[in-house]
């Protein structure tokens, strides 16, 4: 049985560079997943943003009404 170095060697080159390539398409995909990813909206805010509507109790009645309509009102006016 006759072994040939060359094709050896071209074999393990086919070898590495699919290898390679597998492992540049792989990574590619991962940049493409975590930049697809949808937006986590009940994150905690950063910096200066704040909730609009967290920290407040809920009551019962006009009185929890007009707090959220006051509340929503100042957000739409001052856009924050």
């Amino acid at each position: 049985m006759v072994l040939s170095l060359r094709r050896g060697l071209k074999w393990l080159r086919l070898v590495i560079l699919f290898g390679v390539l597998a492992c540049m398409f792989f990574y590619s995909l991962r940049l493409f997943t975590d930049w697809i990813t949808p937006v986590d909206h009940y994150r905690i805010p950063e910096g200066h943003a704040v909730k609009v509507f967290g920290g407040q109790k809920v009551n019962e009645g006009s009185e929890h009404r007009i707090a959220v309509l006051e509340r929503l009102r100042f957000f739409y006016w001052y856009g924050e």
